[in-house]
């Protein structure tokens, strides 16, 4: 992984900035599209700004993929402590 903080932004070119993507995910929480450091960069770099828009896009997909929509209801609980009481306890070996 290569350190930002070195790194020249006004003359980097495409390759140099992919290099530095997974640092830029990693420090800048999924949003380089609203890094201002980027601005000019991605003016003259549609290809890298599409890319990133396409990264950003696929990170916030799969993070909505671990949160649930919803809780379940009670019945569903109930449901599931209905089942643990008929259930006989586990038979233990010794």
């Amino acid at each position: 992984m290569k350190d930002l903080a070195t790194a020249n932004l006004d003359h980097m070119t495409p390759a140099q900035f992919e290099e530095y993507l997974p640092e830029l995910f990693e420090a800048g929480g999924g949003k380089i599209s609203e890094d201002p450091r980027f601005t000019n960069f991605f003016k003259a770099n549609p290809d890298c700004a599409a890319l990133v828009s396409d990264l950003e896009t696929i990170a916030e997909h799969a993070r909505s993929l671990f949160d649930p929509t919803h809780d379940p209801s009670d019945s569903v609980w109930s449901n599931i402590a209905s089942k643990l009481k008929d259930e006989p306890p586990p038979h233990k070996e010794s």
